[in-house]
């Protein structure tokens, strides 16, 4: 391979490495730490992958996500002590809740529309080797779920806004809707820590259509990454 041919595979395995040394820098939290934008804790950690979710403006009402968020503040204050390994299985409880509500296709449920859903797509494969790297994904009727690797010097934060707005801009634009929010501003990433529970993620994200009784099988579901490995064939 000539020298100055990208080699993503390569540059990936070079910055996992690196991100495991001392910083040179001051920390940023963007891309390694905690920050918050909302109702959510956002950690990062640089050179990892994500599990990603975002989803439409009206598709989850703010009186349903409060609700969901006292339930899991009962369940912990509940706790004679919190251990870390129960306190992930509340979070990831509060997020079931979240995806069960979303799947019943809350909302106007834009990205059924093929215009749009291929919006959606076409801007999350636009970057795709050169910004960041995605594996699995799938653009449901009302949110969108994505496993990404972002490449140095590109955070999570920074693909995700650009991402959000072109899409917001171009689908209002379609819909004939001006001044209208389309995603919802906060996004949900959890930072996958190995093998194991990445495939649990990218099972889930490959099932989601089926489960949710869209499709029988992952790669009937036009939008999604199964079904473009199948197209590839």
């Amino acid at each position: 391979m000539p020298e100055s041919e990208p080699n993503p595979g390569l540059d990936r395995v070079k910055f996992e490495l690196r991100s495991t040394g001392a910083p040179r820098e001051p920390i940023n939290p963007l891309r390694t730490g905690v920050h918050s934008r909302g109702y959510l804790p956002h950690v990062k950690r640089e050179g990892a992958s994500y599990f990603v979710t975002f989803r439409l403006g009206d598709s989850l009402p703010e009186s349903v996500l409060l609700q969901f968020k006292r339930e899991q503040a009962e369940q912990l204050r509940q706790l004679d002590a919190i251990k870390p390994a129960l306190r992930e299985e509340i979070d990831r409880e509060y997020q079931r809740k979240i995806e069960r509500y979303l799947d019943r296709g809350a909302g106007a449920c834009f990205l059924k529309q093929p215009e749009i859903a291929t919006i959606v797509v076409e801007a999350l494969e636009h970057f795709d080797g050169e910004r960041y790297l995605l594996d699995e994904w799938v653009v449901m009727p009302n949110h969108v779920h994505l496993i990404i690797w972002p490449m140095p010097n590109h955070t999570l934060s920074e693909i995700l806004r650009s991402r959000k707005r072109q899409t917001s801009r171009q689908a209002n634009l379609l819909l004939g809707r001006t001044n209208n929010i389309f995603w919802q501003q906060e996004s949900y990433d959890h930072w996958i820590r190995d093998d194991e529970e990445k495939e649990r993620i990218c099972r889930y994200i490959r099932y989601n259509p089926v489960k949710a009784g869209l499709c029988r099988n992952p790669e009937d579901w036009p939008w999604s990454s199964a079904a473009r490995r199948k197209r590839a064939g």
